[in-house]
């Protein structure tokens, strides 16, 4: 029988995990959902302590002593954002392992999702940046046919996500972020109380 490799020591390796791999040593890890707080309202992998992406360095000291302590696990929709938190996180010389598949793939594996009652389910913020910007340069693109100058609005969209590929940020994904839609809903707790969960 094979046993589910341990997270990487060396903070410099990204370790990624099956959703088979976490389930199994779930109790083990601190489990950190680095998606927006409307979107880890929406549903979140057991125990999951919301710490958004772009907040990470505010966080930094509480999740190195968290890491102290045991494994990290950062998750977010797809792996793609918790693969950067766990990049962030290395230069800090803090160990995280990510989860394949984000919280997409744990769901549709069947394992549990916890959401506060009432709570409502906002889109993935990749699947959010992804219409804003197609809306934004299909846009430009329609209103420089009535009006010439238009067109520059789909060519700084362009550029902008240029620059977020090349920076690997996204101010739009951080603009979009504080809409009133991606705001939580049910009882979610503050940033403030997560650092202090995460130091308990």
């Amino acid at each position: 029988m094979n046993t589910p490799a341990a997270p990487a020591t060396s903070p410099t390796t990204l370790t990624t995990l099956t959703t088979g791999q976490a389930a199994a040593r779930l109790a083990e890890f601190t489990v950190v959902d680095v998606r927006s707080p409307g979107e880890y309202s929406g549903g979140h992998l057991p125990g999951a302590h919301n710490v958004p992406l772009e907040r990470l360095d505010e966080a930094a000291d509480t999740l190195a002593a968290a890491a102290a302590r045991g494994p990290l696990l950062l998750v977010c929709a797809s792996g793609n954002r918790s693969a950067k938190g766990c990049a962030h996180l290395a230069v800090r010389d803090v160990a995280a392992a990510t989860l394949e598949g984000g919280t997409s793939a744990w769901a549709a594996a069947g394992h549990p999702v916890e959401r506060p009652a009432g709570a409502r389910t906002p889109w993935p913020m990749d699947r959010q940046v992804r219409l804003a910007a197609g809306s934004l340069v299909a846009a430009g693109f329609v209103a420089g046919r009535f009006w010439r100058p238009a067109h520059w609005l789909s060519g700084a969209i362009g550029a902008g996500l240029v620059f977020s590929g090349v920076t690997n940020t996204c101010g739009m994904a951080a603009a979009l972020a504080r809409l009133p839609h991606n705001r939580p809903t049910g009882d979610v707790a503050s940033f403030e109380e997560t650092l202090a969960r995460l130091t308990a």
